[in-house]
């Protein structure tokens, strides 16, 4: 009988625990995918012809053209070009070359 009594435990501390887990699976699941996402929207509104990017499914290719309904043209091999939707592109590897470039500067 005196065991079942000691066993019960404060409602607070109950209560502290429960949050102790909010708190952790904030840090460890939730606050990285907002990271992760944050990062993917900022690599999609960066593309623009001439980068090269990879996607999803690990293909290699240079964006040839952005439309406005959320697809890219991307060129796989030389003469051969694909559409995609935006949201397959996961890395810009290179970024398409700048116009700010002066004369001098190599491609």
């Amino acid at each position: 009988m005196l065991l079942a009594q000691e066993s019960g435990g404060s409602p607070v501390s109950s209560l502290l625990f429960f949050a102790f887990l909010l708190v952790v699976m904030y840090l460890l699941l939730i606050r990285p995918q907002r990271a992760r996402a944050k990062a993917l929207s900022q690599v999609r509104a960066s593309l623009e012809p001439g980068a090269r990017v990879m996607t999803t499914a690990g293909l290699h290719a240079t964006v040839t053209a952005v439309d406005d309904d959320g697809t890219v043209l991307l060129e796989i091999a030389p003469g051969v070009q694909a559409r995609f939707a935006a949201q397959a592109v996961v890395q810009v590897l290179e970024p398409a070359a700048s116009s700010e470039r002066g004369p001098d500067e190599a491609v």
